[in-house]
This record gives structure tokens, C-alpha cells and sequence, in this order.
């Protein structure tokens, strides 16, 4: 599963997209604080980039923009909370929000890890390092990972997914070095952001069947939540 949980399946994804645009603008809102101009502002231009790979509509990306940059007159109010626990079996989890009413989410959270477990601040961090996660498509057949991932300065890659989308794992200040380098090794980068790699991911092979749904379950009621932008899970690939 990796270390970014997502929704599995055709269905899903469609629905997914909606909220992925939803997301997307409250990335670029909060990089836009920094600066309107992507070029001398690596925070936004990173997120425009996923954004314009992903056909979002150029309207609201540029409105996205301007309001998170304050030039349409109305201050952007979202505020970054990181909620850790467990999926069900001990499973650990790192949950990114945006939101415009913390108190709302707060109890938003409590309700949603009932069917887990909610813990305190770096109760679950500490099992997860803060790295630059990086995903990207080959340019053209055969192009090496591995030697990609060495050349463009990356500290580690998974293997590419069903969809041939590799992730290229770096050092947090290296996110935006490493994401200009990897086109000249024969990679397109689809999106670049900061997220948590869990250190000691539980392998699935220790769950039952059924103990994996209810996991899923969870990460799905918990990503469906409107406040959640990133949901990163201990559970091994």
C-alpha cells in the first residue's frame, strides 16, 4: 500500500478526482501565501504543475491562486493539523488536514477513529520520517529507476505501481532539487509533496482477509472526510 494511502478501483477514483481538484486548490491557496508567481515561489510551482498534469480547469487554478495570495481581497483561513493513531490492528496512521474550523474537525477526527485508535502528538510520528515524495512516470521504455533515483539525488524509489508510477523518495529540503533532475534521467514528474515514510510498516501478510477491509474501511471513511488532504499509512506495499 505504501506509504500514501489511496482509494483502490475504478469508481473510486472517478469520485476521487472531485476531491482531488478540492485539495489541489487548497495546496496551491496555502503555497500562494508565499507569492503569486510559481517561478520564484518552488512551493506553488510544484503544486500547479500536479495540478495542470491533472487537467484541472485553468479558472480555478489561477482563482486558487489569487485568493491564496490575497489579491481578490479575502484572506485564506486554512490551518495545517496532523492527526496520528491506528487503523484498526495497530496499524499506524498520519493524517494532513486543511481546515477553516478546527474545533469542527477535531471532533470530526474522534468520531471517525472509533473504529481505531486516536493517539497524541508524536505518539505515531515518531515510527515515520518526513521525506519528499515524488511521483513520476517513465519518459521512455526501459528507463532505470534505480539509476534515475541516484543521479537526480533521491535517497530511495518504490517500485513502479500497476498504473507504471514509480515514487522517488528524498530528503525533505531536496523535494524541489530533485524533482527539476529527474526529467533529464528519463522521468516525468506527475506530483512532488512532502509526506511521512513510515519506518516499520506492518507487512499485510500478518493480517487475515478480513482484518485488511476493515484497515481499508477506515482509510476510506477517514480520506472521504472533506477537511483531509493526505492520509500516510504504516503498511507495507
Amino acid at each position: 500500500m505504501g506509504a500514501q494511502w489511496k482509494a483502490k478501483g475504478k469508481a473510486q477514483a472517478a469520485d476521487a478526482r472531485g476531491k482531488l481538484f478540492g485539495r489541489l486548490a487548497k495546496d496551491i491557496m496555502i503555497a500562494a501565501r508565499n507569492g503569486a508567481d510559481p517561478a520564484a515561489n518552488s512551493r506553488l510551482r510544484l503544486v500547479v504543475e500536479q495540478a495542470r498534469k491533472v487537467s484541472m480547469p485553468k479558472e480555478t487554478l489561477e482563482r486558487a491562486i489569487k485568493k491564496g495570495a490575497g489579491l481578490l481581497g479575502d484572506a485564506v483561513s486554512f490551518e495545517l493539523v496532523i492527526y496520528e493513531g491506528f487503523a484498526p490492528h495497530q496499524v499506524p496512521v498520519m493524517i494532513e488536514v486543511l481546515t477553516d474550523n478546527v474545533n469542527r474537525t477535531a471532533s470530526e477526527m474522534r468520531v471517525l477513529f472509533r473504529k481505531g485508535q486516536q493517539g497524541t502528538s508524536g505518539s505515531v510520528s515518531w515510527d515515520f520520517d518526513h521525506v519528499g515524495l515524488i511521483e513520476a512516470e517513465p519518459t521512455q521504455p526501459g528507463a532505470d529507476p534505480e539509476l534515475a533515483a541516484i543521479e537526480a539525488g533521491a535517497q530511495d524509489f518504490e517500485p513502479a505501481d500497476e498504473d507504471g508510477v514509480t515514487v522517488f523518495i528524498t530528503e525533505a529540503t531536496d523535494l524541489d532539487l530533485v524533482s527539476r533532475a529527474l526529467p533529464a534521467h528519463g522521468f516525468t514528474v506527475v506530483s512532488a509533496k512532502l509526506g511521512y515514510k513510515p519506518k516499520n510498516p506492518v507487512n499485510p501478510a500478518n493480517l487475515s482477509a478480513e482484518q485488511l477491509e476493515e484497515v481499508e474501511a477506515f482509510l476510506g471513511a477517514i480520506d472521504n472526510n472533506d477537511d483531509v488532504q493526505n492520509v500516510f499509512v504504516g503498511l507495507a506495499a
